[in-house]
């Protein structure tokens, strides 16, 4: 046992007692086992994806036609979608959550922070398919009315030329940009309280404003933070399903048009499973989750490397 946990480099030059070494084994033996399911969901797409990935290749990543009467399947409108959404939603949520956070941490008084904070992280507990239906009766006849306005102002730009619906493209960036809110603010928030009350006294000291402090000293001191915060929603947004599929108009499309219906990888995944009756559709649906299952990895080593980044130029 010894040799094996010096071999799994457990056991270093200081002498441990058994139970330290049997603690440290067992909280390895729970790493490898998440990173094996990790593995295992893996190895799953990728074999539920056959026959798709040898018959379409990478064409499925850059075809635009999903035709299953003809058998013809491309992911890119779903991976457009997909990105687009995502990015539109953090564009709202990431501000939002910052400014609102910066309030909870420095601004509020006890009495109002407390609730508001409540009120906050309640929105992240909001089953998804709850907010897909106030999306639908509240949400969809407002964005109809907002998208007439913009169609009748600025219908020449190519963000507001096409049918104003209500549902599409914009009532699922709104909804998503909602449900990621709790996220981008907690984090902002708690990293913001982190920062050292030294760092503040000595910009006041200085004969800075409270303001000045929390844009030149505070933000900058928890950028890292802040920045892994906005990740964690961006997963989030790219990961979501029930609520963008009641509101996005599911259809395989890539229209400039914030008001043109669109498909995410997730919503089609879930609108179109129970239909898939052959298996090369069945398969290509698969290959959508595993193209999913990419982004969010690819999108995951981006955020890390961009915290790890922002925190090495922060202790210069």
């Amino acid at each position: 046992m010894t040799r094996v946990l010096q071999a799994l480099g457990l056991l270093g030059s200081t002498k441990k007692n058994r139970g330290d070494l049997l603690f440290e084994a067992f909280l390895l033996l729970m790493a490898l086992t998440l990173v094996g399911l990790v593995g295992l969901l893996f190895v799953e797409l990728v074999m539920g994806s056959f026959p798709a990935l040898p018959t379409f290749g990478w064409r499925f990543l850059v075809t635009q036609t999903w035709d299953p009467v003809r058998e013809e399947f491309g992911a890119l409108p779903a991976i457009y979608g997909t990105i687009v959404s995502s990015l539109l939603a953090l564009a709202i949520a990431g501000p939002l959550g910052l400014l609102s956070a910066v309030f909870l941490a420095e601004f509020a008084p006890k009495w109002l922070e407390r609730p508001l904070s409540f009120l906050i992280e309640l929105l992240a507990s909001i089953p998804s398919v709850v907010y897909g239906l106030w999306g639908l009766f509240v949400l969809v006849p407002i964005v109809r009315k907002v998208e007439i306005f913009l169609n009748q102002r600025a219908g020449d730009v190519p963000l507001f030329a096409c049918t104003p619906w209500g549902i599409g493209m914009l009532a699922a960036v709104i909804i998503l940009a909602i449900m990621i809110l709790p996220y981008a603010t907690a984090v902002a928030r708690d990293v913001i309280r982190a920062v050292p009350r030294d760092q503040r006294e000595a910009m006041l000291a200085l004969g800075a404003t409270r303001w000045e402090t929390i844009w030149n000293v505070v933000i900058p001191y928890a950028r890292s933070g802040i920045v892994g915060g906005l990740m964690l929603a961006l997963g989030r947004a790219l990961g979501e399903t029930m609520a963008v599929t009641m509101l996005i108009g599911n259809r395989p499309d890539m229209s400039p048009c914030l008001f043109s219906p669109a498909y995410t990888l997730a919503s089609q995944i879930a609108n179109e499973f129970t239909e898939a009756t052959s298996e090369l559709y069945l398969s290509s649906l698969i290959e959508l989750g595993l193209v999913l299952f990419f982004i969010t990895f690819l999108m995951n080593i981006f955020a890390r490397l961009l915290v790890l980044s922002m925190g090495k130029s922060g202790r210069r």
